[in-house]
């Protein structure tokens, strides 16, 4: 397994750096993360959140591939029903051109009304028309029907679905899977097979909900905050309109729950004990890389910093 590190670029309110900066600090600390040997970074979308939670992945992917050499450049995910499939198969060659054929395309299909709102869309089309982006794209690339043409040939295509049903749709349609959990393995061995795609193509990665530290104790005050914050976030963007605000996240819960693919749940703790609890729950499923927050509801850049030298030099090795 190789280990990726995911962005959001999030600013909370009341932060004393720029908007400038966030986006500066985060191209430098993906350069910093190549020269110390991550796989991977991935970058998230969502819109009109308050923090100011990346908004347009493919944009700020190009800055990155320009940055950087080696690092594969992933969306997880951006949101397909929101853009038209000709601007985004453009948009997704111009990232894989420039970074030499190093991006990996994850699409989702999103869950936020306002989002759909704004770009005057139907939320209840979502899933139908993610699905059809999949082979809108591979159609566009292979007539040539816009130019350039990327680097990769084809561009790896995955679908951010989550449950059983999800999985198998992502198998169905040829897809890597951008998930991490081992239960949504068979069925998206299922929906390959069902799709007539060799099982033995089957690739799943995806975000893990893990923090690593090398002194748990000390770091848990400030990574408790952030990962409050993060959820609060969240649960707060979710709400419906007029409803009032959930309870305030609890990360001490979250830490004693460990490792579970349903919201809320953390897996804390040193390099060592994160890497054996993931390859021991991950045995025997075909995830080749899972990817960790870098920066955990915007924070602080000298814990980024040291989160990200933690994930690179000493989870990763452990991992591969």
């Amino acid at each position: 397994m190789k280990a990726g590190l995911f962005f959001d670029l999030r600013k909370p309110p009341g932060a004393d750096s720029s908007w400038a900066r966030t986006y500066g600090f985060t191209l430098e600390v993906c350069e910093e993360a190549e020269i110390l040997g991550a796989a991977s970074v991935w970058l998230s979308e969502h819109h009109l959140f308050a923090d100011g939670y990346l908004p347009q992945p493919l944009t700020f992917a190009a800055a990155v591939a320009a940055r950087t050499r080696t690092l594969r450049i992933g969306t997880a995910v951006l949101l397909a029903a929101l853009r038209h499939p000709v601007h985004l198969a453009e948009e997704a060659a111009v990232v894989d051109l420039i970074s030499g054929g190093r991006l990996d395309l994850g699409l989702g299909a999103g869950y936020l009304r306002q989002e759909f709102d704004l770009f005057g869309s139907d939320l209840r089309d979502r899933f139908e028309l993610t699905d059809r982006r999949i082979g809108e794209l591979r159609d566009i690339w292979a007539a040539g029907e816009v130019t350039p043409r990327p680097v990769q040939d084809p561009v790896p295509l995955w679908l951010g679905y989550t449950g059983p049903r999800g999985a198998w749709r992502a198998g169905r349609l040829g897809a890597g899977l951008l998930a991490a959990d081992p239960e949504l393995a068979e069925p998206y061995l299922d929906g390959l097979r069902a799709g007539g795609h060799d099982p033995d193509t089957a690739r799943m990665a995806g975000h893990v909900p893990v923090f690593v530290s090398e002194d748990p104790e000390r770091d848990w005050p400030a990574v408790a905050r952030y990962h409050a914050y993060q959820w609060d976030s969240y649960l707060a963007a979710a709400a419906a309109p007029g409803q009032s605000s959930p309870p305030p996240v609890d990360a001490d819960r979250m830490r004693r729950r460990g490792l579970s693919w349903r919201p809320g749940s953390l897996l804390y703790g040193t390099p060592e004990d994160v890497a054996a609890t993931l390859r021991d729950r991950l045995a025997g499923a075909p995830v080749e890389t899972v990817f960790l927050w870098a920066s955990v509801g915007g924070m602080a850049e000298e814990h980024v910093l040291r989160n990200v030298r933690t994930i690179a030099t000493r989870l990763a090795p452990l991992l591969a």
